[in-house]
């Protein structure tokens, strides 16, 4: 939807096919079916100038299309964790079917290497007199995030070496030439290995740092610092070194699964990415225990309550928010828990349904052992102190998010747990 919206921004004619007639019906009234900042308006805006279209019939808008691009889901698949393609190869399927005329095929939905040549021969079969060619072009939008990273990206890939397929991906791309964004075109593996290689890499970056927070935290460093101290060096960079409770979101577990799926397939062992993996998921539960030991080990029969349930800020996004293992791990140990997200609670009902929703902070903070700052809300960033110990039980706060200075919760009278730097009795 985000692309969509930001290719008719560009002055695109652009259709969105969806099969959920519900989402359709939504988007014809309006109704936005994620949380995107700023999203509302920019869908409106070229809904008016009759610029963006959406329906559930796919004919008609392939037949008369430059370039489709197949932007469905991936998701681990049950049971082996390999990237489940079966979404991609049915709209392959039902695309071929329905071209006119020169078009180009674009994959922007994250595929395993080779995903590509599958697809090619998926259209050629369905329709082999189809003008067709086949291109890889990733996706790099950052929820919460998206709409600014589509229009100032770091690099565009497409993947494809054909020069009329490369031809149509340059004209729609061409309004970003003004930002200088870079057009980077490669082979059509190559394109699908960027994708993942650096998902991975990013995962790396946030598991690196969450273990040397787990070192500094015993050794008496401050993490904070130390990720200061390394990120000034062009070499590392400042980004993604920020220690929490581990990664989750749409991408970056799937992503790490599926990429050491595809290696085990070419008889290739990725044991960094593996260890990432295994890392971050002992993680998540972890701070379940990190919770307990704050409340001197034993949670039964407290109340808990948990700021933040997305798997970042700005976004409705529950997929593997590593509140869900936190939370399950709370009630295993015998708390109950209370919590409050900004735009997120809809979405994790269906998650967390044995917890008990609030309205905002201080009503959630009310009567609780411990408050866990969980996803870094800008609302959380300035809580009144004073008011929230005056409502709490006990005033304990676990912030997974490093949001506070240890200093200022001690001064504010609070025991303060952090991820990587020394623990604080108020």
């Amino acid at each position: 939807l985000v692309s969509g919206a930001c290719f008719a921004d560009f002055g695109h004619d652009v259709t969105c096919v969806d099969k959920d007639e519900r989402k359709i019906a939504a988007l014809h009234r309006g109704e936005i079916p994620i949380y995107e900042p700023g999203l509302d308006e920019l869908v409106a805006n070229n809904v008016k100038a009759k610029r963006l279209d959406f329906t559930t019939d796919l004919k008609k808008p392939v037949a008369d299309a430059d370039a489709v691009f197949i932007a469905v889901g991936t998701p681990s698949r049950r049971g082996d964790g390999h990237a489940d393609l079966s979404y991609v190869y049915a709209a392959a399927k039902e695309i071929a079917q329905s071209l006119q005329g020169f078009t180009v095929v674009v994959t922007k939905s994250t595929v395993p290497v080779g995903t590509g040549d599958e697809v090619e021969r998926i259209i050629r079969e369905a329709n082999p007199s189809a003008d067709v060619v086949v291109a890889s072009n990733p996706e790099f939008l950052r929820e919460g995030a998206a709409i600014r990273d589509f229009k100032f990206p770091d690099r565009i890939v497409v993947g494809t070496s054909d020069e009329r397929g490369r031809k149509v991906m340059g004209d729609i791309y061409r309004p970003l030439s003004l930002n200088q964004a870079p057009l980077m075109f490669t082979e059509r593996r190559t394109a699908e290995m960027i994708k993942y290689a650096a998902n991975a890499f990013l995962a790396t970056k946030i598991t690196f740092i969450n273990e040397i927070a787990d070192l500094s935290e015993k050794a008496g460093a401050n993490v904070q610092e130390v990720a200061r101290g390394i990120g000034l060096d062009n070499r590392i960079g400042t980004k993604f070194l920020h220690a929490g409770p581990g990664f989750g979101g749409s991408c970056f577990p799937k992503d790490t699964k599926a990429l050491i799926k595809i290696a085990q397939d070419y008889d290739v062992n990725l044991r960094i990415v593996e260890s990432v993996l295994a890392v971050n998921e002992n993680r998540k539960r972890a701070m379940a225990r990190k919770v307990s030991q704050a409340l001197g080990g034993n949670l039964r029969g407290k109340t808990v309550a948990v700021l933040g349930l997305t798997f970042k800020p700005d976004t409705d996004d529950m997929r593997d928010a590593p509140s869900i293992p936190l939370v399950t791990g709370l009630i295993d140990m015998g708390a109950k828990v209370k919590a409050f997200d900004p735009v997120g609670m809809e979405q994790a009902k269906g998650e967390l349904p044995d917890i008990t929703y609030c309205e905002d902070a201080y009503v959630c903070a009310q009567g609780a052992d411990a408050l866990v700052i969980v996803t870094e809300w800008v609302q959380f960033r300035a809580l009144d102190l004073d008011r929230l110990k005056a409502t709490m039980a006990q005033p304990v706060v676990v912030d997974l998010r490093n949001i506070y200075r240890p200093e200022d919760m001690e001064a504010a009278g609070f025991t303060y747990e952090s991820v990587g730097r020394p623990a604080v009795q108020g």
